[in-house]
């Protein structure tokens, strides 16, 4: 009797902790999705870069983007997973206050990168309000304010976390695409990318390549 009452004791004792940590696990779940779901809404609440849609190709779409200002960090890494830490840190340093104003700068989207084996470029555009003439000179000198010429560029999206691979993959994929149409490329790509790290869901990216065209 002794046995069975201390049996059935340990039982109810152990449902319970297991419906606690149950429960614990449910509030995480629905913390994490309501984070999430916060940081999504911010994104989409940032200002990005503006573009024209010049035309709908199965796969990629045509834009026209016109001049825009940038803060850009020049970088002999070849590839993103080189190009990605160290360029961030720069650019959100000069944003968040690293300037001769210790003036904070909006966060926009996308964050743009340029890749090459020659080296690399990472860039954040500027909010519009801004120019080379009224932003904030940087404190690091390697930060480079410049103006950017206004181009046509083919671009192909993709979701998830963005690394190497993906990315050659669907810049091949959009060479082919261009190739394909008879659509002259006149510059090298460049990966755009438009969520923070902890974004976990509902990730966009993109690949943009300048091309030749007329309206």
């Amino acid at each position: 009797m002794i046995f069975i009452s201390v049996f059935k004791l340990f039982v109810s004792l152990l449902v319970i902790i297991v419906m606690r940590i149950f429960y614990f696990l449910l509030a995480l779940g629905v913390l994490f999705v309501v984070f999430q779901s916060f940081r999504t809404f911010s994104a989409a609440s940032i200002e990005t870069q503006k573009y024209r849609v010049v035309k709908i190709e199965n796969g990629f779409e045509i834009r026209f983007y016109p001049v825009a200002t940038f803060a850009t960090i020049y970088s002999t890494g070849t590839n993103y997973k080189q190009v990605a830490s160290g360029g961030f840190r720069k650019l959100a340093g000069y944003i968040f206050g690293g300037n001769e104003q210790n003036k904070s700068i909006s966060m926009t989207a996308p964050v743009r990168m340029e890749m090459s084996d020659k080296g690399s470029s990472m860039s954040f555009v500027m909010p519009e309000k801004y120019d080379e003439t009224n932003l904030p000179k940087p404190k690091d000198a390697s930060v480079q304010i410049k103006k950017s010429q206004e181009m046509y560029a083919a671009v192909i999206t993709f979701g998830g976390y963005a690394n190497d691979e993906k990315i050659e993959l669907y810049k091949n994929k959009l060479v082919a695409l261009l190739e394909k149409k008879g659509i002259s490329i006149i510059g090298g790509y460049n990966f755009l990318g438009y969520n923070a790290p902890f974004q976990f869901y509902s990730r966009k990216n993109e690949i943009s390549i300048p091309i030749e065209w007329k309206e």
